[in-house]
């Protein structure tokens, strides 16, 4: 079975989907799994999987804005309003998150 670690920036639909369909009400720290990379840096991910494939989706505050905004309805890949097809969701900059 392939793992695969899969990033923000290059979500795909179809993992997408998967996560909203495992995750319908959001995740909790309970669903996280915690891993190290190759780079020694610890890494935290939400686990999807398919047939031959297990996707760990690198947890960030846009995966959750994402997956809380996503309709299978939307086309999420194929928007032409910014770099990555996200332009027709509700995500906050970075730069707009308060951090105290």
């Amino acid at each position: 079975m392939k793992r695969i670690i899969v990033d923000y920036n290059k979500l795909t639909n179809e993992i997408l989907a998967m996560l909203v369909e495992k995750y319908p009400d959001g995740y909790t720290d309970a669903d996280v799994i915690r891993f190290k990379n190759a780079k020694n840096e610890t890494v935290d991910a939400l686990e999807v999987r398919t047939d031959d494939t297990i996707y760990l989706v690198k947890v960030s505050t846009r995966l959750a804005d994402t997956m809380e905004n996503f309709d299978e309805d939307d086309d999420f890949m194929n928007n032409e309003n910014d770099d990555i097809g996200v332009g027709g969701l509700d995500i906050p900059d970075d730069s707009s998150i308060d951090e105290d």
